[in-house]
């Protein structure tokens, strides 16, 4: 049985700006930071492997691999973009927070169930802080959201 998240990883141009964005601006606890085994990749390459911990224990990872080619792009949201679930209050104060920084935000979106504001971290990727309006619970109860009947439609209309 899979019990939960315990990190994701991601690629990472610089550790320390990763670290001030992390855990400087968006208040994650800097838990951990080891050199990975030069040969644990299958090549003799160096790497700091970075962990933030979120309240649940879960932690965002990051790996620096400078002599490593890796393809930094600025993410769409729509193909990869890492959303973290915060209090109303928090959301309110890390919008307050960026635009008192002059840091580029995208929102606050209401998407119905959650609101939410976007974030580019200093390796391109998109951070979503996001904030419950009260219908999390129905949107996620499979009783209720029907998820196979929404995807068995999505499916059968898609190439129309």
């Amino acid at each position: 049985m899979i019990k939960g998240l315990h990190h994701n990883a991601y690629r990472c141009r610089d550790s320390e700006e990763t670290r001030a964005f992390y855990e400087d601006f968006l208040g994650l606890r800097f838990v951990s930071a080891f050199e990975i085994d030069p040969s644990a990749g299958g090549e003799q390459v160096r790497a700091l492997h970075t962990f933030f911990e979120m309240e649940d224990g879960s932690c965002l990872a990051f790996f620096e691999v400078p002599r490593a080619p890796f393809d930094f792009k600025a993410q769409n949201p729509l193909d990869l973009h890492i959303a973290l679930g915060v209090e109303p209050e928090t959301f309110d104060a890390m919008l307050q927070k960026a635009k008192s920084a002059g840091r580029e935000v995208r929102g606050p979106i209401d998407h119905g169930f959650v609101r939410s504001i976007y974030f580019r971290d200093p390796n391109g990727y998109v951070v979503e802080l996001t904030a419950g309006t009260g219908r999390h619970g129905d949107m996620m109860d499979p009783a209720i959201s029907k998820p196979h009947e929404a995807l068995a439609r999505w499916q059968a209309e898609k190439s129309h």
